[in-house]
């Protein structure tokens, strides 16, 4: 039998602790309760739910955003930056196994993944009074599964090599973990095994909320949601063909539209505007997300802004003038970096919701945005120009550039790819996917072109001058130290390069 140890605070259940015992003491410790004591009624399974919710909501922005911005080719670190996010930001010898934002991100998603892997066997023991009450399990047990794919997904994209079919069966991935067991070392599977666990659960996702229609900006997770993660997950499988059907079914439904007006997008961005998102996490004042606070940095003593990090002039230079997202994504704002006034292009992209500020300045707290229905244009041109349809690119993307405010082109071959990548660098310019992108493409970069080297950072090449290859081992994250020490059948699994 198992117990599980547990705290609940606004309507959250937090599981710290699940061990095993033969037998039941008649009188058990007050924060203690049995797996058959917590999964007894639908609404047991109902308040798991609001975790499944509310953990997923904590796993978005932040870190697990800016980590891998910061060490792509898009920023600078300004002179006042502190070495936040300093390691992954400068490669090399300075990022380590050891380091904080990989024992975090891992970390997060595996307890999460435990989490859910008890909900789903605890869901299993619950006897549906009715048919509203079935309807409800299967929408929970549903949630639980997509939540699943959507973690193994972002491990397996940050620790494991990207997925090419050749190769796949045999490149490592993650340890896969499916059923709750305190005692399980498990070993690294492949990448092949674990993606075919992430679509196992999305169809299993699928099949439980088909009768749950997306709507814009929804907070529940829906048919939508699964087959918006379907399609970034199967064009990161090169499954073009499946890639661009599940794109194509968002893009062409009616139910999401993108944005054409200038004021309506920074609306969108500043407010939490709805049209675009297939799915955005629900927040409020007293349930704020992580905050991608890295970008702008008021200071309320001198009204002036001292930014962590800076785009560089190239960034903002890749946007027309016409573009809307060039006057949404970057302000002019007055700084002060080190007692010394810039007057510099900042990311604006996360100003903060008025409606979340809990003083007289922005906290910078937004609504995770976590699927939109213009990366699908993207995926949906990305995949059709791997699978020889340039038609079908073609049309995904001239119809995101239009309604940016971009001429139409005309394009094939090199020129069509080029131009699809760079549409997708400046839509989902700081959202998280830089890096995971150049991966998958297996491109190097090299930064250049800061707005002011008098403001950021400058010593040795690891800065502004930084060069790396298509195959420098830290484009794929190590298995943090700790877990590489703790678990003995991963100790000679460590990727290369940590």
């Amino acid at each position: 039998m198992k117990k599980i140890n547990l705290y609940i605070t606004t309507g959250l259940m937090s599981f710290v602790a699940i061990t095993s015992c033969k037998k039941i003491d008649k009188l058990q410790p007050h924060d203690s309760i049995t797996v058959g004591e917590a999964f007894k009624t639908v609404k047991d399974a109902a308040a798991w739910d609001v975790g499944t919710y509310a953990i997923f909501r904590n796993n978005q922005y932040g870190e697990f955003m800016v980590g891998t911005d910061v060490q792509g080719d898009q920023l600078n670190a300004s002179l006042d930056y502190g070495n936040r996010n300093g390691s992954e930001h400068r490669w090399g010898q300075f990022f380590l196994s050891s380091d904080g934002l990989l024992s975090d991100i891992w970390g997060s998603y595996y307890s999460a993944i435990a989490n859910i892997n008890t909900a789903i066997e605890g869901f299993k023991t619950i006897k549906p009074a009715d048919a509203t009450e079935t309807a409800s399990l299967n929408k929970y047990t549903g949630d639980a599964y997509f939540a699943r794919a959507f973690y193994y997904h972002n491990l397996i994209l940050r620790f494991a090599k990207p997925y090419e079919p050749s190769t796949a069966a045999t490149d490592l991935g993650v340890p896969l973990v499916i059923a709750y067991n305190l005692q399980e070392k498990p070993k690294r599977a492949t990448v092949k095994a674990v993606y075919d666990q992430i679509l196992s659960d999305l169809n299993t996702a699928k099949g439980l909320l088909a009768s749950v229609k997306g709507t814009q900006g929804a907070q529940a997770f829906n048919v939508d949601v699964v087959t918006a993660l379907e399609a970034r997950v199967r064009l990161n499988m090169h499954d073009w063909a499946g890639a661009y059907t599940a794109a194509n079914t968002l893009v062409n439904s009616s139910t999401y539209q993108l944005i054409t007006d200038v004021d309506q997008f920074k609306d969108y961005w500043t407010n939490d505007g709805v049209k675009e998102s297939i799915f955005q996490s629900y927040v409020s004042t007293t349930q704020l997300p992580n905050a991608n606070t890295i970008y702008l940095g008021f200071n309320s003593g001198n009204s002036k802004y001292d930014p962590d990090f800076i785009p560089s002039q190239w960034v903002y230079d890749t946007f027309a003038k016409t573009d809307i997202r060039k006057a949404t994504y970057f302000d002019l704002k007055a700084c002060n970096i080190q007692g010394v006034d810039y007057s510099l292009v900042l990311v604006n992209k996360y100003p903060g919701n008025p409606a979340l500020f809990t003083s007289n300045v922005s906290n910078y707290e937004n609504a995770p945005k976590v699927f939109r229905v213009a990366e699908q244009y993207l995926i949906a041109a990305e995949a059709a120009d791997n699978n020889s349809n340039s038609s079908g690119a073609l049309t995904a993307l001239n119809a995101l550039r239009g309604a940016r405010g971009l001429v139409q082109i005309s394009a094939s071959g090199a020129a069509l790819t080029d131009s699809i990548r760079v549409e997708r660098f400046r839509e989902l310019a700081f959202e998280g996917f830089r890096l995971n992108d150049l991966k998958r493409w297996h491109l190097g970069f090299q930064r250049r072109d800061p707005q002011n080297v008098d403001a950021i950072q400058t010593a040795g090449n690891y800065y502004d001058k930084l060069k790396i290859n298509a195959d420098d081992n830290k484009f794929v994250w190590g298995i943090p130290l700790n877990d590489i020490t703790a678990n003995l059948n991963i100790k000679d699994q460590q990727n290369p390069g940590w």
